[in-house]
């Protein structure tokens, strides 16, 4: 964690400068795969520190305490930095986190049995291996990927209550929505 602190890797790409934001431990049972840190959590330094953060733990059932205990909740975004504003809304996350750093970094997650990929470039890195597939194909295989611990982020409709009483099981509790 230390190296990924202290890494400089894209800094001349950054409009406000190195601040890697991300929460893992080893003992992790959930990983959140995302995007990139926006400008309030990389002024935060805290990952999901947003609105984006306050609908995920309302959706997955958990406390602020609960989501930030990294010994529980693993918070991986493909880039490390905000990468500042785009077209519309932020701009991608740099491509030099996840090629330094992801399978470094997912290697030490040996006991994760929840995924949770959020946003296009997290979906196309964990779902690598189905890119050839259309879109029927994949969705037809999404329970396959429930059940093996894999929950993509690509429902239109959320569904609170199933969805937290999953989360909710790798804590050993249930919290009633």
């Amino acid at each position: 964690m230390a190296d990924i602190r202290a890494c400089t890797i894209c800094q001349d790409h950054l409009p406000l400068g190195p601040h890697p934001i991300l929460q893992v431990a080893g003992s992790a049972k959930i990983l959140i795969a995302g995007q990139a840190p926006g400008k309030k959590v990389h002024e935060s330094g805290v990952p999901f520190d947003d609105q984006s953060g306050e609908r995920l733990r309302s959706w997955l059932g958990l406390t602020s305490e609960q989501f930030y205990d990294s010994k529980k909740v693993a918070i991986l975004p493909m880039g490390f930095c905000y990468p500042g504003a785009g077209v519309s809304g932020d701009a991608p996350p740099r491509p030099e986190c996840a090629k330094e750093w992801r399978e470094k970094v997912l290697n030490h997650l040996s006991k994760v049995g929840l995924v949770l990929v959020i946003g296009k470039y997290a979906l196309d890195y964990h779902l690598a291996d189905k890119q050839k597939e259309n879109l029927t194909a994949l969705l037809q295989k999404l329970p396959k990927f429930l059940n093996c611990g894999q929950l993509f982020d690509n429902r239109p409709r959320w569904q609170p209550k199933k969805d937290a009483d999953r989360v909710q099981g790798f804590f050993g509790f249930h919290v009633r929505i």
